[in-house]
């Protein structure tokens, strides 16, 4: 009982559901006043949606089940874009797990990794700090390569595609989360390289219970990944 409680009661007092009461307690004493009373109520209605797992899968599905983990790969190489770091070296959750996903393939077919993504003013480049876990995980420096000039999709496949060219490499498995790879795709597609899609980093959960419509800030912040994605991939569109 105390269980239930506290995973009941810990996110009616935490962030965003004290937002989403604000908005709401604005909107209701804001009886004079038509439009702040329904800028709050919809703002209220926004952030309880967009911080429900029902509402987040639904943001994801449409990038998500674009393309399917293959059943085997007949590539030369396995390429992983980074997906963020923190200025003090660590890797960000969405780069551990693609970094993850390499790790285990090359074990299973011992093809060469390449390790995609540049840096943020005055940071380490991504594929520098992935490189050196790869290293303390036990595999061979002589089995990867980073790439360390792009700072966006597009410059990922360019700066991949050139090293590919250089090392030979015809045909690479390219490793992103699940919500990123459709644009990804996109843009390797565009240069010409010949790429076998392997996501990873699933945010869907798919199973409802009660707690799934209880508003949390780490639904929240998926869903803000997955409009930022929808977005990227429009601007994709209109401007390449």
């Amino acid at each position: 009982m105390s269980f239930f409680l506290k995973k009941l009661v810990l996110p009616l007092i935490l962030p965003p559901t004290l937002f989403i009461l604000a908005f709401l307690l604005i909107g209701i004493f804001s009886h004079r006043r038509t439009l702040a009373k329904t800028l709050s109520i919809m703002s209220a209605l926004s952030l309880y949606l967009l911080s429900i797992e029902p509402v987040k899968d639904l943001l994801y599905r449409p990038l998500e089940e674009a393309y399917p983990v293959p059943k085997e790969l007949k590539v030369d190489a396995l390429v992983v874009l980074g997906g963020g770091a923190y200025s003090t070296g660590i890797l960000k959750e969405d780069s551990m797990k693609r970094l993850l996903t390499a790790f285990v393939l090359h074990k299973k077919t011992g093809l060469p990794i390449v390790l995609s993504g540049g840096s943020a003013v005055g940071n380490l480049p991504e594929a520098e700090i992935m490189k050196a876990m790869l290293q303390e995980l036990g595999i061979e420096k002589s089995a990867v390569i980073s790439e360390v000039r792009s700072r966006n999709t597009l410059e990922n496949a360019f700066y991949v595609k050139e090293l590919c060219e250089k090392r030979g490499f015809k045909r690479i498995a390219l490793i992103t989360s699940a919500y990123h790879m459709p644009r990804a795709m996109e843009a390797f597609k565009r240069l010409g390289v010949d790429v076998v899609p392997y996501p990873t980093d699933f945010k869907q959960d798919k199973r409802y219970n009660l707690f799934s419509y209880m508003p949390r800030m780490s639904v929240l912040n998926d869903s803000y990944k997955a409009l930022r994605e929808h977005l990227g991939s429009l601007a994709y569109s209109l401007l390449y």
